[in-house]
């Protein structure tokens, strides 16, 4: 009967353990936004001149960056050319990033960026566009490849929000919260 107590309560912590971990995981279903209006078009949303504010949260919540993007877009043969200047009002970061994206046949979209860990991928879903990717952070001189969950959901024709989700491990370990606006 003892043996047989132990098991259930290794087994309890162990689930308890899985609880845990799961609630530090966000998982989005893209599909329920599909017949949410106004429809998120990438490619007009950024056509021309789009300036994003954003804050990046620790996991306890602490702003750890505080920024301010001014984004050039624009179409080149058949890519979409995202040209980002970053300024930061607390922590640091990139100053430059460059975004190449490619609208496949699907209907999905293939990006690369020079610091940007392999092609990312992004799907749209009605006011959403689904952006995943991973990335070499640098946290205080070490460096993590992390996971980026990016969701951007459409207010209107010019009006943008954006939530990331940084990932290790599937466990979310900060979030990106970035208001964005066309000029």
């Amino acid at each position: 009967m003892k043996k047989s107590l132990s098991a259930v309560r290794k087994f309890i912590a162990a689930g308890a353990a899985v609880l845990a971990l799961s609630a530090c995981s966000v998982s989005i279903d893209g599909e329920s936004y599909e017949n949410v209006e106004p429809a998120f078009e990438l490619e007009s949303f950024f056509d021309g001149k789009v300036t994003a504010w954003g804050i990046v949260q620790d996991r306890s919540g602490n702003v750890v960056q505080r920024f301010i993007v001014d984004i050039d877009g624009y179409k080149e043969d058949d890519k979409l050319i995202l040209d980002e200047t970053f300024q930061y009002g607390v922590g640091d970061g990139p100053l430059k990033r460059v975004w190449t994206l490619t609208k496949n046949a699907d209907g999905t979209y293939t990006g690369n960026a020079g610091d940007i860990a392999g092609p990312a991928t992004g799907t749209s879903y009605g006011n959403a566009f689904s952006f995943a990717y991973e990335m070499d952070l640098d946290v205080d001189g070490t460096t993590y490849r992390v996971n980026f969950d990016d969701w951007f959901w459409a207010f209107d024709e010019n009006t943008m929000m954006n939530r990331s989700y940084i990932k290790k491990f599937g466990i979310v370990m900060a979030e990106v919260t970035i208001f964005m606006q066309k000029q």
